[in-house]
């Protein structure tokens, strides 16, 4: 028996990846957005759902920082995106390369939808495009009678060749009614057969604002017309799909005037035809080739060392929204826990117990301080009761009864004269004040 081909997890997810990238091409999605988080790398990642199902999609910086429209949770948005797999987890997901709201990108899809169709059935082909007439008498233009596209128009035929007759029909070129009334002015104009070229279109505005020009009824009409038409809708930067039926496609309503003004000689003419034939063609030759390019980029795409990095930067997107999430919890629990340790702290703080004891030892002091004063008063009242009995007996008192006291010149206290002699010096001691004096008389007694 032959040994089985193992995979690991990992080449199947690879060879899967490798596999989707191959066999899908790009393409658009409309939903809603929902779990959209940017992270700190730039990129963005995002679930787009429908009400029954969901899709992963991610973003990265390169296709995102160009974007003038930023999603929003719960918005309906239309991306252009590549199918791939994220082969870490072993999920499916979608690369997104453009987004925008929901309601102009409906607009561009069916915008689109609808030249890939005309262009298949041949609408664009130069070869069934008239040249403009090289003399022109009258012209038509259907637009609005009161917008700056009939003035511009005017204006320029007016100073590049007064004698060109201008007839108006008149319609609406915005609207939901404005598609109706230029087929009408459109079937007018071809049953009257009055002018010799016919110009549609109105001045500049947005994707909403032209699409009357974009209707499909309309676009066929003007292939299918034997009178050639000069589609001028908007600025230069401005496209409709008038402006690819119509004979010759004009960048301005000005530039449509000048187109069929005669005042250039019939070289500048044929040049300009020539010119203008040169871009059709090279734009239908692009619009040929763009899908073939298109599969050959993507297929160099999915191999490209970028899908490895872009794998690289999701998975670190995803461990860094990890880590702070888990940085979070674990602050979040550190904080309990600190909040938990200081209320028992404050619960075995020594302060209530400090606080008693001070209580207690200022009591203690006021009675310690009561008691001495108390004793002190005993002291004092002891103290004058024994200095009145000692006045009582003290010699003070019987000096100041006009008594005194003789010491000799030792400080010892005489009692008799038997050891004086005259001439010695004794000190005599009264009840205020002490003085000295000598001996001058001797009397025994």
């Amino acid at each position: 028996m032959q040994n089985p081909d193992i995979y690991t997890v990992s080449r199947l997810n690879s060879e899967v990846r490798l596999t989707l990238e191959l066999q899908f091409q790009t393409l658009w999605l409309q939903g809603e957005i929902s779990n959209f988080v940017a992270a700190a790398s730039g990129h963005w990642y995002f679930s787009l759902k429908d009400s029954a199902a969901q899709v992963k999609c991610a973003m990265f910086k390169q296709a995102n920082r160009n974007s003038s429209f930023r999603p929003q949770n719960g918005q309906q948005v239309l991306i252009r995106a590549r199918i791939s797999v994220y082969e870490p987890r072993g999920e499916y997901q979608l690369l997104a390369e453009f987004i925008e709201s929901a309601g102009a990108g409906l607009l561009k899809q069916q915008f689109e939808q609808l030249k890939a169709k005309l262009l298949s059935e041949g609408l664009f082909d130069l070869s069934g495009k008239k040249a403009l007439p090289a003399h022109v008498q009258r012209v038509g233009v259907i637009t609005s009678p009161t917008g700056a596209a009939i003035r511009d128009i005017v204006t320029v035929l007016q100073r590049r060749a007064p004698g060109i007759e201008v007839i108006i029909y008149p319609s609406q070129v915005q609207g939901e009614t404005a598609a109706a009334q230029l087929r009408q002015m459109l079937s007018t104009a071809i049953r009257r057969n009055e002018v010799d070229v016919l110009i549609i279109g109105r001045g500049g505005g947005s994707l909403e604002d032209l699409w009357c020009f974009n209707d499909e009824t309309l676009c066929r009409a003007i292939a299918d017309c034997a009178m050639p038409i000069v589609s001028a809708v908007g600025h230069e930067i401005d496209f409709a799909l008038t402006d690819f039926v119509a004979d010759m496609r004009a960048a301005t309503p000005s530039a449509a005037a000048e187109l069929v003004s005669p005042d250039q000689s019939h070289l500048l003419e044929r040049v300009q035809r020539l010119r203008n034939a040169l871009i059709q063609a090279q734009r239908a030759r692009m619009q040929q080739l763009t899908p073939k390019l298109v599969n050959l980029s993507e297929r160099l795409l999915a191999l490209h060392p970028k899908r490895r990095l872009q794998q690289q930067q999701q998975r670190l997107d995803e461990l860094q929204l990890r880590l702070t999430s888990n940085v979070k919890r674990v602050l979040q629990s550190q904080l309990q826990q600190q909040q938990y340790l200081d209320k028992s702290l404050r619960q075995l703080s020594p302060l209530k117990a400090i606080t008693a004891q001070q209580q207690s030892i200022a009591d203690l002091a006021r009675r310690l301080t009561s008691a001495q004063q108390l004793q002190l008063k005993q002291h004092k009242q002891q103290l004058a009761q024994l200095s009145l009995q000692l006045n009582t007996v003290s010699p003070l008192a019987t000096l100041a009864r006009g008594y005194s006291i003789t010491f000799d010149n030792t400080k010892q206290v005489l009692t008799s004269t038997d050891s004086l002699t005259i001439g010695d010096s004794v000190s005599v001691r009264l009840a205020k004040g002490e003085f000295a004096a000598k001996v001058t008389k001797l009397t025994t007694g």
